[in-house]
């Protein structure tokens, strides 16, 4: 394939989000990951201020592994021609966006809302399933409607408990303890407070509200960490399954226990399951993907308890993609090599856009 032909994907990574720095280092991955003989990437860091800069790809797979020692460079400033940001010399002839964006304005529908609009291609859920993907209390309530077990939660909005922080603090310890404390709009286990007594639900709450303005409380689980990956198609597939077992301080899976701490976690992969829990597993992440509304990939997480039932905790529309992430590895594992999983996210990405472009849209 010659040169002007390569497939020029716009790799956008950082975003004004407390996940910046996972998001270089997702980043770092897709492009040592991508097939260079098929596709040309063009990388854009959005720093955290909300500039968006062109950046060098040597620098970028020469970063630091550490989440605490990577950062946007201050290269030059990309434009903003035909209504999407991207840099001058690349702009009109950008043909896919992989968005390696988590947290709130890079996974929540407001990216893909601007690339809908500009008319380009992007890897992921579109802006409905992005939006619902995000926010944990719409997730279950949707899932519970749907006939999809999800962990017992309760969900506060800020207003309501600067109104009355003891009426809300009663709400949340009417679910037990230990109970989980979270923002409903963040990722990474950004803002989450494992509360052991009815004492720590006001600060937990306090540190929640500093990432969104609703949070919920949630129900600790006495069970297993199970995760499944999910790549989208006509049908979607779903991976096998693997186990997070957390060793860490914390108590859970926590922002340290994930990216800071070696010795935080372990991963039995692929899971301890039978093939009946196998199968039972990948039928609960296949169903959440689809009520969700969500396409391309995804990570569904689940609990499975001691009596044998498995919840959903969450849904992740752009999960992780880092050296030790387990999106890329439970698809390793299910036989699909990094460089082919990111092909396939470009591929449906196409894919979708050609289905889209022949929507009728006027009378």
């Amino acid at each position: 394939m010659s040169e002007h032909k390569k497939i020029r994907v716009g790799i956008l990574f950082g975003g004004q989000s407390a996940e910046h720095e996972i998001s270089i280092l997702s980043a770092r991955n897709v492009l040592a990951a991508i097939d260079p003989a098929r596709f040309e990437p063009i990388l854009i860091g959005i720093d955290k201020s909300g500039r968006w800069l062109v950046q060098d790809a040597a620098r970028l797979l020469a970063s630091a592994r550490d989440p605490r020692l990577v950062r946007i460079d201050a290269g030059p400033a990309a434009q903003l021609p035909s209504t999407f940001m991207a840099p001058s010399t690349a702009a009109h002839s950008i043909d896919v966006v992989f968005p390696v964006l988590h947290g709130t304005l890079g996974e929540d529908g407001a990216m893909q809302g601007l690339l809908e609009v500009a008319g380009i291609p992007y890897v992921g859920a579109g802006i409905l399933g992005s939006a619902i993907g995000m926010d944990k209390d719409v997730m279950k309530r949707l899932l519970r409607e749907a006939g999809i077990p999800v962990t017992a939660f309760r969900t506060l909005r800020r207003a309501a408990f600067d109104a009355d922080p003891q009426r809300a603090c009663r709400e949340l310890a009417a679910l037990g303890f230990p109970l989980f404390v979270k923002p409903a709009n963040a990722g990474s286990s950004v803002g989450i407070t494992k509360v052991r007594d009815a004492a720590g639900i006001e600060p937990a709450l306090r540190h929640a509200f500093e990432f969104d303005s609703k949070a919920l409380g949630e129900a600790a689980v006495d069970g297993r960490e199970i995760e499944l990956a999910v790549l989208g198609g006509h049908p979607p597939r779903v991976s096998v399954a693997g186990e997070i077992v957390v060793s860490h301080p914390d108590g859970f899976y926590s922002y340290d226990a994930k990216y800071i701490d070696e010795q935080g976690v372990s991963f039995e992969m692929p899971a301890r399951l039978s093939a009946e829990e196998q199968a039972r597993a990948q039928a609960i992440a296949l169903k959440t993907f689809e009520a969700l509304e969500c396409e391309g990939l995804a990570r569904v997480d689940l609990f499975l308890t001691k009596q044998g039932e498995f919840l959903v905790n969450e849904i992740n529309t752009l999960p992780g993609f880092t050296a030790i992430s387990m999106y890329p590895k439970l698809w390793a594992l299910s036989g699909v090599s990094q460089q082919d999983l990111v092909t396939r996210l470009i591929e449906l990405a196409l894919e979708r856009a050609r289905e889209r472009a022949a929507i009728r849209r006027t009378l």
